[in-house]
């Protein structure tokens, strides 16, 4: 048998030599095609990058689309030219047994694998630690759609409003609420002055104001300072699942959610009598200036708003 047809007969690979023919890549210039492979992990590095990017800033799904498949497609061409091209060209065979092999035949095929395997890896260090790098790049854009998702931590959001100590209410042209702007059983919804115009003021700040009386009104024992001049005001999201509570009957005294239909009495501290709403409506305690302008006490005394993980 000649040297050539020696060569070309399958070999077990646990048998083989480092240094037999069979071990040698099949490309004819390896140093080469080494570095093409090289840079079709670097354009794939830059797809990964591109998509993380385009992720980021909310780019179109086209661009997200084509940056993804480049990615992938320059290192999958990369990955096979490598199998191809740089790993042992063999041929190799492994007499199949019907019954399984013996746990030492077991523990032999799989050093060699990983002897002779781990050698031909090792000639191309290069190509790894791209190969490695890139995975890892796209292991680090795969966690954006996750910490995106996730949000911002809510920290005091969930339990403040940009309502504090002196705040004016005003309308939502920014013109200051006065005590004798409003006839009794008058509603309107008011903002912190400043915030009328902010996504937090068109969200968790809005506040529904009624006037009951003409005299001091107390909602609650404890609230005898909290309704100057007859006003009250309520936090005007629902309780129930945030929609806003803007509709006043003034026959009954109740404010309803247009949602569900949950009714709040007003004259005790928005109390719910009707529908699923399972709190009251948040009191915004109030007091009035020397210049007869109406102004918050204080922000909020608890969370406004419905329910959440750590608030039934």
């Amino acid at each position: 048998m000649s040297t050539t047809e020696e060569h070309r007969t399958p070999v077990s690979l646990s048998s083989v030599s480092e240094n037999d023919p069979r071990m040698q890549p099949a490309a004819k210039n390896p140093d080469r095609v080494e570095r093409w492979i090289a840079i079709l992990f670097v354009l794939g590095f830059v797809g990964f990058i591109g998509f993380g990017w385009a992720y980021w800033v909310d780019a179109a799904p086209w661009i997200l689309g084509s940056t993804v498949g480049f990615a992938f497609s320059f290192v999958g061409i990369g990955v096979v030219a490598w199998g191809k091209y740089l790993m042992p060209k063999g041929p190799f065979v492994e007499e199949r047994h019907e019954m399984r092999s013996t746990d030492e035949e077991r523990d032999a095929f799989a050093a060699a694998i990983i002897q002779r395997g781990g050698g031909v890896i090792k000639r191309r260090p290069m190509l790894g630690a791209l190969l490695g790098g890139g995975l890892g790049i796209f292991g680090i854009v795969a966690l954006f759609p996750v910490l995106r998702s996730l949000g911002p931590l809510p920290g005091k959001t969930l339990t403040r409003t940009d309502w504090k100590k002196g705040s004016y209410l005003v309308l939502q042209d920014g013109r200051r609420v006065h005590v004798d702007d409003f006839k009794i059983s008058e509603v309107a919804t008011v903002f912190p002055e400043g915030f009328e115009e902010t996504p937090n003021g068109q969200a968790v700040d809005q506040t529904i104001i009624i006037r009951l009386d003409t005299e001091d009104f107390t909602t609650k024992k404890g609230r005898e300072s909290w309704g100057p001049a007859g006003y009250v005001a309520y936090s005007k999201l629902c309780s129930h699942l945030g929609c806003p509570v803007g509709l006043y009957e003034q026959q009954l005294q109740m404010l309803v959610c247009p949602c569900h239909q949950s009714m709040f009495d007003v004259t005790v501290g928005a109390q719910p009598n009707f529908g699923p709403a399972p709190r009251p409506l948040p009191q915004l305690p109030l007091f009035i200036d020397k210049d007869g302008y109406l102004r918050s006490q204080s922000d909020y005394l608890e969370p406004v708003g419905p329910g959440y993980w750590e608030r039934s």
